[in-house]
């Protein structure tokens, strides 16, 4: 039964790795429209519907960047409780082996 659950650490460590670079994409795409100026681009009604956008993203590429890093430590700690278990039932498995060879 225990060979059917398989939990690849190596790709959970590849995932947290693109979550986290995927984190600083947004905070580089951030500052450089950061800098954008918005004023001057037609009408008074549009260049208020830039700003509103700017500052909109501005806080929606903050908080995506904070749940992305969050995930990334969820995902890190479950990769690291996968192992531990993995090992314990390892371990588990062999003693109870053992045990039975020395019993026949």
């Amino acid at each position: 039964m225990a060979e059917r659950l398989v939990v690849d650490g190596d790709e959970l460590a590849h995932f947290m790795k693109q979550l986290r670079k995927s984190k600083s994409s947004l905070q580089g795409i951030r500052k450089a429209l950061m800098d954008a100026n918005v004023i001057g681009l037609g009408t008074d009604d549009l260049d208020c519907a830039c700003e509103e956008f700017q500052d909109d993203w501005r806080y929606g590429t903050e908080e995506i960047g904070r749940q992305t890093e969050d995930l990334a430590e969820i995902i890190g700690k479950s990769k690291d409780s996968y192992r531990e278990v993995d090992r314990a039932l390892d371990e588990a498995l062999k003693k109870a082996g053992a045990g039975k060879g020395n019993r026949t």
